[in-house]
């Protein structure tokens, strides 16, 4: 028993002090810039357990973190929000200045994602929530709403909804989830090469 216990605290020891120097989401176009605003933010508006990698993941499907990004319908910055909807966040949220500005652009966006989130409450699972807001994010809440209606879900779990959806909104969700499983892929195997390198809490 002593054996197993010690074993798992070394496991846990080797994870964080990897964690400590492992990169974040990257490629040749993502960079670690942003991230401690996804950081701080996501705490902010979701809970300090929250994932604050889903919210990179849809920075990237949004615009490639290109802070300078705008779409033909001119949404703007990392978050691709338009300055309609920014004008609706700021009546509830004072404290987002500047749509341009990388910070708070991202702020501004998972506010938003939390206002949606909310919308989707119990029963739906953490998950489905989740995904449901970044279609919404992505389509509008009504757009979602009718697709819910459209399945006939109760409660209404993403997948039993998700053929509904408008197909650009489908697209969406998908890349996010790639994206996600592409960082949690490269997380596990940072951790494995960082373990077969012969770590431990001794230092040794």
């Amino acid at each position: 028993m002593r054996v197993w216990v010690s074993a798992a605290v070394l496991i846990l020891v080797a994870a964080v002090a990897w964690a400590k120097e492992a990169p974040s989401v990257h490629s040749r176009v993502w960079t670690d810039k942003y991230d401690r605003y996804f950081r701080k933010y996501t705490k902010r508006y979701f809970g300090p357990l929250f994932d604050w990698r889903w919210f990179k993941a849809q920075g990237i499907a949004e615009s490639g973190l290109n802070p300078r990004a705008r779409s033909k319908t001119g949404a703007i910055g990392i978050m691709q929000i338009l300055p309609s909807t920014f004008r609706e966040i700021r009546k509830k949220n004072p404290l987002v200045k500047n749509l341009r500005d990388p910070e708070w652009n991202i702020a501004a966006g998972i506010f938003y994602d939390r206002h949606l989130y909310r919308k989707w409450d119990y029963p739906v699972p953490t998950r489905d929530r989740l995904l449901l807001a970044f279609a919404s994010y992505n389509a509008g809440f009504g757009a979602v709403m009718r697709a819910k209606k459209k399945a006939g879900a109760d409660p209404p779990l993403f997948e039993r909804i998700e053929p509904f959806l408008p197909r650009q909104a489908r697209g969406y969700v998908n890349r996010i989830l790639a994206l996600k499983q592409e960082q949690k892929r490269r997380r596990l195997h940072g951790l494995e090469k960082y373990l077969a390198g012969g770590h431990s809490s001794s230092g040794a």
